[in-house]
């Protein structure tokens, strides 16, 4: 195990719509993993997260 393991993350939030009926946002996020420059898309701040914590080698 690396003891100076860095992991870092850019997460961007972008309204993606707005259900009429309910008012409920829809959100597209957006997170980029620093040390890979890897960008990936989610419709979900659980899927964001799992996918930050698979990168970091918690999952």
């Amino acid at each position: 195990m690396e003891i100076n393991q860095i992991a870092s993350f850019v997460v961007r939030f972008q309204l993606a719509a707005i259900e009429k009926e309910t008012g409920k946002k829809q959100w597209r996020i957006k997170v980029t993993h620093v040390q890979e420059e890897r960008e990936t898309l989610f419709e979900s701040v659980e899927e964001a997260m799992e996918f930050m914590q698979e990168m970091a080698g918690e999952a």
